[in-house]
């Protein structure tokens, strides 16, 4: 609801006067960062000049007071940096809170905190924790929770800015309903070449994730279009904001491929925070594995079975499946319990070792250690003992420790054991197991297997500076992955995100995400996202057909564009040049999504020499949105303004790849037109 003139006036004067209190604390924060840059580096030469007549005492002491320094510096670099993005819109929201004692509160609301020469706050960092009642009630009855208690009272106002350049453009009250006219105005644009923050328009389901901080772990089902990257986002740079000893480094996220890091790569620097750490969950595989050249990504694994080039999926479906957990733990008990020392051995003239002395160290002293950890462990001890303390001998020891054993350290070769064994439930030959085994690229779902057992035989890589961790696209890990990760990061905090019906790997499936509760601290919580903010009625209306959906909430109004149906057409490509010339003069964004990158590669020479458009894969790492053609397994996260389904009359999808098509179709905002 638009303000009254007057009211309108008053806001002017407050924003110019915010302008000008902006503008000073720039001017002077810009010289406060010049001159500490020099200081710092008088002080580091100072050090330097005098590191001779330090004592080690003093030498520390000087470290730490270089560190203290530095960190000054770069706190005032980084608060300069946020208010140089919001010189232009120093502001989005604002509201009049009065509390239970009849003290109000007016606040706006910005990315960044702003003083006065009083140190009074003038602007509110819309992280901090009063903030949190324009984003979870309505005008009336209100309350909020910040580090000195709760505190209740009454939201008076509500009000909403629209500020380009400095100058105000539009002023509304409201009760942030989900129809609310930023909000709307917000739907109605285009989508540009990267996902942007949405700190004016976070409802309030949405702001029970970004501000949880009662429990550890959350586990957030969203269906298509609900915001649960852009919440996961946000909620990164809240915790980054409210939890102390917590830095961008602290933080991972595994996001499904290289474009859809790209794609999120602006968000947290546009809420004033560095880029966390991030990574695919193949490069972790990668890393993981050196004992073969190439590791398969998720993209290519999912290809395979979209191309029909897989020609075992039986076997392919029980290593994705739950069972395989079981048998792996099963197989590499029974390895490690008969694992043992063979033989006495001597080590130089005098030292003669015996093997029931060993394997008294290999099964009781060290019980509590991985078997190859264990080896580790028997080395230098051993050498200890036998060398007055000495590790010298270690490579040693370790050499005549597998010489003189029934086991050795070949995951290969283990891996081939556990596909004969007893506990392997699929009957695979010998000629098989080796070609997928013995091979330079192994495939995705033997890197798991092959990860799964090394990391049980030998340990994982414990991330020790990892305190949160973020997975995206949830549905598409098998529950082989989620033991990994918990197991490599043992004390992080897990935010995992993703829906169900969003799933394309095509061998593995949940119930429902809650599924995974157990496998996480009993400070786990669920949450359900059931508002899609993304597409317009029309096309969920069809999308929901797709699957049986009947339970999908619509926010973005009407926008009377029917889903268009295009059968048997006589000639394709003109067709479709003609729908890309009409779907770019009315949009920012297009994407025309096929199903696999076959098809993709098709329609790309078809149509390339007609109109500007190019060819993205699930490897490629720069691309702009405005005209693409992509397979739909490497659209996972995207959105468009405007869509074109391709479906090969030769390679239709089938009734068990519905959840492919229900991902294309959902990457669509305003227009869709589908070639069946």
């Amino acid at each position: 609801m638009a303000i009254s003139e007057e009211e309108f006036q008053k806001e002017k004067k407050i924003l110019h006067k915010i302008n000008k209190l902006l503008g000073n604390t720039l001017s002077e924060l810009g010289e406060e960062v010049i001159e500490s840059e020099d200081n710092l580096v008088e002080f580091k030469k100072m050090m330097w000049e005098n590191a001779n007549n330090f004592d080690a005492a003093e030498a520390h002491q000087a470290m730490y007071a270089t560190a203290l320094e530095a960190d000054k510096a770069y706190q005032k670099q980084q608060y300069f940096k946020r208010l140089c993005s919001i010189k232009d819109k120093p502001y989005f929201a604002s509201i009049v809170f009065k509390d239970d004692k009849g003290e109000i509160y007016n606040i706006y609301m910005s990315l960044t905190y702003l003083k006065d020469d009083n140190a009074n706050n003038i602007l509110y960092d819309w992280r901090s924790p009063i903030c949190s009642l324009f984003y979870d009630y309505e005008t009336g009855p209100a309350s909020y929770k910040a580090p000195g208690g709760t505190y209740t009272g009454e939201l008076k106002r509500k009000r909403q800015y629209k500020i380009e350049k400095k100058k105000l453009l539009g002023v509304f009250d409201n009760s942030l309903n989900i129809d609310d006219e930023i909000l709307q105005e917000v739907l109605a644009t285009e989508s540009s070449d990267r996902m942007k923050n949405v700190v004016n328009t976070i409802q309030q389901e949405q702001n029970q994730v970004i501000r949880n901080l009662e429990d550890h772990n959350l586990i957030v089902q969203g269906i298509a279009g609900s915001g649960k990257t852009t919440v996961a986002l946000h909620r990164i740079a809240f915790l980054l904001y409210r939890l102390k000893n917590l830095n961008s480094n602290n933080i991972l996220v595994f996001s499904p491929n290289n474009i859809f890091t790209e794609y999120i790569s602006d968000v947290l620097p546009s809420l004033g925070e560095d880029n966390t750490l991030q990574t695919t969950f193949a490069d972790y595989l990668y890393s993981f594995i050196k004992e073969y050249k190439n590791v398969e990504n998720f993209s290519d694994f999912v290809r395979r079975y979209y191309s029909y080039e897989e020609t075992n999926p039986e076997l392919v479906e029980y290593k994705q499946s739950d069972k395989i957990i079981d048998d792996l733990d099963a197989f590499c008990e029974n390895y490690i319990d008969n694992c043992k020392f063979i033989n006495d051995f001597k080590e130089g003239e005098a030292n003669y070792i015996l093997k029931d002395d060993l394997n008294e160290m290999l099964h009781d002293r060290y019980e509590r250690l991985p078997l190859f950890e264990r080896i580790e462990e028997m080395s230098e001890k051993l050498s200890s003992n036998y060398y007055k303390g000495s590790m010298k001998k270690k490579a040693t020891f370790q050499k005549l420790l597998y010489q003189n054993a029934n086991f050795k350290k070949d995951y290969k070769e283990i891996m081939r054991e556990f596909y004969k064994s007893e506990f392997c439930r699929y009957r695979v030959s010998d000629v098989e197991i080796d070609k997928f085994i013995y091979t330079d690229n192994l495939h995705y779902e033997d890197a798991l297997i092959f990860a799964y057992l090394k990391g049980t035989l030998e340990g994982f890589l414990y991330e020790s500076t990892i305190k949160q961790v973020v997975i995206d696209e949830a549905q598409d890990y098998n529950r082989l992955q989620y033991i990994i990760i918990n197991n490599i990061f043992k004390k992080a905090d897990f935010t995992i995100l993703g829906d169900i019906n969003q799933n394309i790997n095509p061998y593995y499936h949940y119930n429902s995400l809650e599924d995974l509760k157990d496998l996480f601290r009993e400070d786990t919580k669920y949450i359900e996202l059931l508002k899609t903010y993304r597409s317009s009625p029309e096309i969920i209306d069809y999308t929901n057909k797709i699957l049986g959906l009947r339970h999908v909430n619509a926010i973005r109004k009407d926008n009377n564009k029917p889903v268009i149906i295009r059968k048997d057409l006589d000639n394709i490509k003109d067709k479709m040049i003609e729908d890309i010339a009409y779907l770019k003069d009315q949009y920012k964004s297009l994407a025309i999504i096929t199903k696999d990158d076959k098809e993709a590669e098709k329609i790309y020479d078809l149509i390339k020499d007609d109109t500007q458009i190019s060819l993205v894969d699930a490897d490629s790492k720069k691309f702009k949105k405005d005209s693409i053609v992509i397979p739909a397994y490497a659209a996972k996260g995207l959105e468009f303004d405007s869509v074109i389904i391709y479906n090969d009359r030769d390679n239709s999808y089938r009734r068990n790849e519905r959840n492919l098509l229900y991902v294309a179709c959902t990457r669509c905002q305003h227009e869709l037109i589908i070639y069946n």
